[in-house]
Parts: structure tokens; C-alpha cells; sequence
């Protein structure tokens, strides 16, 4: 059975499609109105989770790009919980180090269908470009709790602004992977003793 979804999101402040297929490749296809590092972020996200990911979005970045991540990351959390259906055989927990350059980053998923996110990250700049470094939280924050999953995110050490986003999505792509790969030896069963997720 195909593990894909299609949904779109319209407010008074951004239109958002997103698309996404689980058993992908890494495939991408990021459209956004002037947000290029956060395009160069999502295209990481699809690429090292092997989850393909199209995403067409516009929004009121003549403000800041503030609406527009947040309701990507609420998009593309809705598609992936509807992506994963029942969840049976996922291997549910992953995690993973992921360095990059002088920096080291962590993330911890559980498919557990109770959101949340511990978020353990201090940037050294307030900007990369014109992104504000602080909706790299904002962007998992609505991500996690739309898709569901349970998100530790941390930076242990890192100098660059850059390298420590571009480590966090990377780290959280490669636990994705892993956490919503189906298990063979329990493909058929549900991760969890209560019989439910």
C-alpha cells in the first residue's frame, strides 16, 4: 500500500501544497517566494530522509518569513501522519549524531502519535542571510506536532549558524528515515504493547 499523502493549507497569510511519498528516494521539488535558505533546509529534509517531498508555497514574506515556515512545517507534518496510516510495522524510535564541520547536532524521534518537541538549540547569529535562525524551531515545533511524532532536537556544539541548521535538519531527516522505515520482521504489527499509537 502507498504511503503517500497530498494536502494543501489556505489562510489569509500563505497557500501551501505539499506532497509526499515515505518509500521514496529523496526526491524534492521546493517552491517558495524568496525563502532560499529555507528551500536549501527542506531540500536536506527530503534528500537524507529518503522521504520525496514536493512543496509549492507563498506568503507574506514582504513581512517576514515567520507564517510561511510555520505553515509549511504544519503542512508537511499533516502529510506525513496521513502518509503513515496505522503506523503498522514502522520501526517507530530512531536517533541519531550528526556532524558537520566543527558542529554536532542530535535528534530522537518516536512515531508515537503524542507530540512533542525538546528543543535543546542556541544559535551564535540571529540570522543566516535574511533567515531568522529562530524559526528553525518554530519550523519542527509545527512539524512535530502535525505529524504526531515525538522530536528531541539538540545541538551539542557548533560556531556557524549555518552548519548548526543545516546539521538539525539533516540529523532529524536521518531519524525520520530510519523511524518510519518498515521493519520487515514485524510488518504486520503495530510498535506498541497497548495496541494502538
Amino acid at each position: 500500500m502507498a504511503r503517500t499523502a497530498r494536502l494543501e493549507r489556505r489562510t489569509n497569510e500563505t497557500a501551501v501544497a505539499v506532497s509526499v511519498d515515505l518509500d521514496g528516494n529523496g526526491a524534492s521539488s521546493i517552491t517558495l517566494n524568496g525563502a532560499g535558505f529555507f528551500e536549501h533546509m527542506l531540500d536536506q529534509l527530503a534528500r537524507h530522509s529518503l522521504i520525496d517531498i514536493t512543496v509549492e508555497a507563498t506568503g507574506d514574506v514582504h513581512i517576514d518569513d515567520h507564517h510561511l515556515v510555520e505553515d509549511v512545517g504544519i503542512t508537511l507534518g499533516k502529510a506525513v501522519q496521513e502518509a503513515l496510516g496505522d503506523k503498522r510495522g514502522i520501526r517507530r524510535y530512531a536517533s541519531i549524531d550528526l556532524p558537520m564541520d566543527e558542529t554536532l547536532s542530535r535528534a530522537a524521534i518516536d512515531v508515537s502519535g503524542r507530540p512533542f518537541l525538546v528543543w535543546r538549540v542556541a544559535f551564535t547569529a540571529p540570522k543566516i542571510g535574511t533567515f531568522d535562525t529562530e524559526l528553525v524551531r518554530e519550523f519542527f515545533q509545527a512539524f512535530a506536532m502535525n505529524a504526531g511524532i515525538t522530536l528531541h532536537a539538540e545541538n551539542a556544539y557548533g560556531a556557524n549558524s549555518h552548519h548548526i541548521a543545516e546539521s538539525l535538519f539533516k540529523a532529524v531527516a536521518r531519524a525520520l528515515r530510519d523511524a518510519v522505515a518498515i521493519d520487515p520482521r514485524v510488518a504486520g504489527d503495530l510498535p506498541t504493547t497497548k495496541g494502538a499509537l
